[in-house]
């Protein structure tokens, strides 16, 4: 068996957004998923990308994914990355493939003088909380994410003096 971890390039957008689609039916919100190819595409390859990525392959098939962009923190005075998605297919899971993506984006912000490495995670999904925990993964409990989208963006956005 043939196992590669390497960043992505152009032409993974098609394996990157089959499996953003089967992260979200997984996340029963498939009606919420509506990314495509090409934005994923320009998103990865253009001159100044927003996200970043790695794929898995086991003997040339594509088996799993971490999708990631860098943040900054005001505290630490340096980048971070966080990582937007972490999937593994069905027929992959495991093989330590999510821990294995997990340490490459470590390295990455170890190699790059990054601070941190955050990801957030949905209360039910109890197997990716436990490998979380495994690597070390401290659950952020004082803080509460918030997100404005849609008609209520819009409607903020409308308020620009």
């Amino acid at each position: 068996m043939t196992e590669v971890i390497r960043r992505v390039r152009p032409g993974d957008e098609i394996e990157i957004a089959a499996m953003v689609r089967e992260l979200a039916e997984f996340e029963k919100a498939l009606d919420e998923c509506t990314v495509t190819e090409t934005q994923l595409h320009t998103a990865l390859f253009a001159e100044k990308p927003v996200a970043y990525g790695h794929i898995v392959e086991i003997d040339g098939e594509v088996a799993a994914t971490a999708v990631w962009f860098l943040n900054f923190s005001t505290w630490d005075g340096v980048a971070g990355i966080y990582l937007e998605d972490l999937y593994v297919r069905p027929a992959f899971r495991r093989r330590g493939l999510a821990r294995k993506l997990l340490a490459t984006l470590a390295a990455e912000c170890v190699e790059n003088g990054y601070s941190r490495l955050t990801w957030a995670v949905l209360n039910w999904n109890v197997n990716a909380i436990a490998l979380y925990d495994a690597v070390g993964g401290k659950p952020q409990t004082e803080w509460t994410t918030y997100r404005v989208s849609g008609p209520e963006l819009t409607a903020l956005a409308g308020e620009q003096a």
